[in-house]
C-alpha cells in the first residue's frame, strides 16, 4: 500500500509499505478514504519529537471502511459496543487508543488508559506516566502505524470504531477524529457560564472549533487571537472578535475589552512550538537549542497573566517536555484553575454527531485545501509554512494525482 512516512526533520515521503494485518482478535483493518494533516503533524515534522524513526507512518486523523475483522468479532467474545461491527461499515477512527476496561476506561478517561501504549516506559521517563497510545504519533505514544495511508490496523476496535449513519459524507465527520472533540473539550474545560467571555490563542482547526464550541456551550464573547489573515478572518467569520498580536499588544487590549478585569476562561491552543515575540521569543529559542527547554510556552505565559481571578485556564496546545518561567506567581495568587490533556475522544462522539445532524455545525468548513495521498509532502510544505493561504488538508488515498 502507499503511506506517507517521516523520514527526518522537514521530510516526508509517500512510500510503498507492507499492508497492515490483523495482530490481535480485537483488530479491525480499514481502508482509509479521507485522512487529514493535523497541527500536531507538524510536531514530528519539525523534528520536536525524539522518539521518530525514518519509515514512521503518520497521521492520526483518518475514517474509512471496515475490511476486515479479528477473530474476537466473529466468536461473539467481545465485550463493548462494537459487537455490532461488519465487513463494509464506514467508521471513524479516534486518534486515541483505549482498551475500554482498564481503571481510567471505566471513568470515561480515554486518552489516559493504561493498555494501549507498549512503549509506557518511554513516556514515564518524561511524563511521569504515560497517556495512551496514539496513531502515528511516534513511538514515545506506542509507535503504531499512523492512518496517512490506504489501510490501517485499529487496536481495539471494538472499543475504538464509530460507526457513521447513513447520509452523512466523509468531511463532516472524519474531525470526529481529533480536532471537533479537541475543540470542544477544549471549551468545555473553560467551565463556560452563559455569557462569559473566552479568548483563544491560536486560530489553527483546533482553535476554529474551540471557537464555535465555546459559541455553543454559551459563551457570550470570543476573543481569538493570532497573526495569520486567514486564520483570523476565519475565526471572525465563526462570530469572533479578533486580536493580531504582531499589531497589537494582546495582554493590554483583553484588558481594555473587559473592563479591565480580564476573560472569564483563556485557551492555549498553540502549544509548544508558539511563536514569541521580542526578546521571550529569543529567550525560548536559546533555551530550546541548547536543549534546557524542549517547548515554546509564550502563549500558555501569556494566557496565566491575561486570565481574570478565579478563571479558567484551558491548555488543549501539545506540550511535550519541560518549559520555562512560567508565572506561577499570577497563576496561583489569582486562584486560576487549569485544565488540559490529550483529548478524551471517546467521550464526545455521541453528542457531536447529534450537534451535525442537528445542523448546529458542520466542520467542513475548517477544510481549505483536497489533495491525493501522494501530494502530501507537497500539503505538509504549505501547511507548515502558511502558504496558499491554508488552514487544513484532507487527503485522499486512490484520488489520482
Amino acid at each position: 500500500m502507499k503511506a506517507v512516512c517521516w523520514q527526518g526533520t522537514n521530510k516526508v515521503e509517500v512510500e510503498t509499505v507492507p499492508d497492515p494485518k490483523i495482530i490481535n482478535p480485537r483488530d479491525a483493518i480499514v481502508k482509509i478514504t479521507s485522512t487529514a494533516i493535523c497541527g500536531s503533524d507538524l510536531h514530528l515534522y519539525n523534528g520536536y519529537n525524539p522518539a521518530m524513526k525514518p519509515g514512521d507512518i503518520l497521521g492520526h486523523e483518518f475514517m474509512g471502511e471496515i475490511v476486515e475483522l479479528g477473530s474476537a468479532f466473529k466468536n461473539g467474545n467481545i465485550h463493548n459496543k462494537g459487537k455490532d461491527l461488519a465487513i463494509g461499515d464506514r467508521v471513524v477512527v479516534p486518534f486515541t487508543i483505549s482498551c475500554g476496561s482498564c481503571f481510567f476506561c471505566n471513568r470515561d478517561l480515554w486518552s489516559l488508559c493504561d493498555n494501549s501504549n507498549p512503549n509506557a516506559w518511554m513516556a514515564e521517563k518524561m511524563m511521569g506516566h504515560s497517556p495512551s497510545g496514539l496513531f502515528g504519533y511516534s513511538h514515545l505514544t506506542g509507535g503504531y502505524a499512523g492512518g496517512q495511508a490506504e489501510y490501517a490496523r485499529v487496536p481495539f476496535a471494538d472499543v475504538g470504531l464509530f460507526k457513521i449513519p447513513d447520509g452523512l459524507a466523509d468531511e463532516q465527520v472524519l474531525f470526529f477524529t481529533d480536532i471537533f472533540p479537541t475543540g470542544y473539550m477544549a471549551a468545555e474545560n473553560c467551565d463556560i457560564e452563559p455569557g462569559d467571555t473566552v479568548a483563544i490563542w491560536g486560530c489553527g482547526p483546533v482553535g476554529q472549533f474551540a471557537i464555535r464550541s465555546a459559541f455553543m456551550l454559551g459563551a457570550g464573547r470570543v476573543i481569538a487571537i493570532d497573526r495569520v489573515p486567514e486564520r483570523l478572518q476565519m475565526a471572525k467569520d465563526g462570530g469572533a472578535e479578533i486580536l493580531n498580536y504582531e499589531e497589537i499588544e494582546v495582554g493590554e487590549a483583553l484588558k481594555e475589552m473587559t473592563g479591565g478585569m480580564g476573560p472569564d476562561s483563556v485557551m492555549d491552543a498553540v502549544g509548544m512550538e508558539a511563536h514569541g515575540m521580542g526578546l521571550e521569543g529569543f529567550y525560548d529559542k536559546a533555551m530550546q537549542a541548547v536543549r534546557l527547554e524542549t517547548d515554546r510556552p509564550n502563549v500558555l505565559r501569556q494566557a496565566i497573566v491575561a486570565c481574570r481571578k478565579g478563571g479558567t485556564v484551558s491548555v488543549p496546545g501539545v506540550y511535550t517536555g519541560f518549559v520555562d518561567k512560567i508565572p506561577m506567581g499570577a497563576f496561583m495568587n489569582k486562584g486560576l484553575t487549569m485544565k488540559t490533556g490529550q483529548t478524551h475522544v471517546h467521550r464526545y462522539l455521541e453528542r457531536l454527531l447529534d450537534r451535525v445532524q442537528n445542523g448546529d455545525i458542520d466542520p467542513s468548513f475548517v477544510i481549505t485545501h483536497r489533495l491525493p495521498l501522494e501530494q502530501a509532502p507537497h500539503g505538509y510544505e504549505i501547511f507548515k509554512d502558511k502558504k496558499d493561504n491554508c488552514i487544513k488538508i484532507v487527503l485522499k488515498p486512490g484520488q489520482a494525482a
